[in-house]
């Protein structure tokens, strides 16, 4: 559920900050864990009153209104050039716009446990395209055989065996596109946008900004305004962007300043169990056997595909 232009080969553009008392980073950990997970159910309560366009707009209003008041704080500047700003409009598209967008739509159709499941099938996505598009990211057994034993743990998901019966191929694609839209857009921010000088929060806060105008344009085009104001989709919607949008990219950038990337990211493994539980607690959605089977071996894939190979120790003469 990134959305953010923070990637493992980037390194920090923000110098440290000063030492202060802080949460400790496994609450923060935690917290962020839920906010993303319920992210799908928020999604899911908004579109029963909103078209999905104007769910995702909604969501993308408030979630720039929260970093805009945080770079107000820190007295951060949006970021210089046409150069950056054209690479952060199709970040802003791949990482935000679309798959915002995706995921709004396809939980017409689906429920928003099979939705957050496919949210967690990103690290299969970026570990296929990794190894065209990246050429220092080379294969090795393990990751090979994760990705592998991820995308069979989607068919079981999905009840393959059984001819997909009973399930929406049109929302499920709509859901694994969107979950294929964040690693392409990891990969070309990390091929254009790495090192400008520019702080993580100042590139994302235009980021954010860039995907709120998109949706600005394309949203009155395919929508028309709501014959009546729908308080409870509305507060959903709110919650998503300030809290799933806005709050949880501060979350992160604490994380992978304290932790480093690699245990950050680990949150993408809870986020799935917990839209999951809210999904079937909350909202009353059915659960089949295959669903929580097939999720556990999708993490499983998930996790081995970011297997590093331990670096060969040079001879020494």
């Amino acid at each position: 559920m990134s959305t953010v232009t923070i990637s493992p080969g980037r390194a920090a553009s923000v110098p440290p900050a000063p030492s202060r008392r802080r949460l400790d980073w496994r609450l923060r950990f935690a917290a962020l864990s839920l906010i993303w997970g319920f992210s799908f159910l928020l999604i899911k309560v908004g579109t029963e009153g909103y078209a999905p366009f104007q769910v995702t707009l909604g969501r993308l209003v408030f979630g720039t209104a929260v970093l805009a008041a945080a770079m107000a704080v820190r007295r951060e500047r949006l970021p210089r050039g046409a150069r950056t700003w054209g690479h952060l409009t199709v970040a802003a598209f791949l990482l935000n716009a679309l798959p915002f967008s995706l995921f709004a739509y396809a939980e017409l159709t689906i429920p928003s446990t099979l939705a957050g499941i496919c949210n967690a099938t990103s690290p299969l996505w970026g570990m296929a395209l990794s190894l065209v598009a990246l050429s220092e990211d080379r294969p090795t057994r393990v990751r090979v055989a994760g990705l592998g034993l991820g995308f069979l743990g989607v068919l079981t998901v999905l009840g393959a065996w059984q001819g997909f019966h009973g399930l929406d191929a049109t929302g499920t694609a709509l859901a694994l596109l969107a979950s294929l839209s964040y690693p392409v857009g990891w990969i070309y921010v990390r091929r254009t946008l790495a090192g400008t000088g520019h702080s993580h929060l100042s590139m994302t806060g235009a980021q954010l900004l860039l995907a709120t105008v998109q949706l600005a344009v394309v949203t009155p085009l395919f929508t028309t305004l709501p014959g009546s104001l729908s308080v409870g989709p509305l507060l959903a919607i709110a919650a998503l962007g300030a809290l799933g949008t806005g709050l949880a990219v501060l979350l992160q950038y604490g994380l992978v300043d304290e932790v480093g990337p690699t245990t950050a990211q680990m949150v993408t493994y809870f986020i799935p169990v917990i839209a999951t539980a809210a999904g079937v607690a909350i909202l009353g959605e059915s659960l089949v056997w295959s669903t929580p089977v097939g999720a556990v071996i999708v993490l499983a894939g998930a996790a081995l595909t970011q297997v590093r190979p331990k670096p060969r120790a040079v001879a020494q003469t």
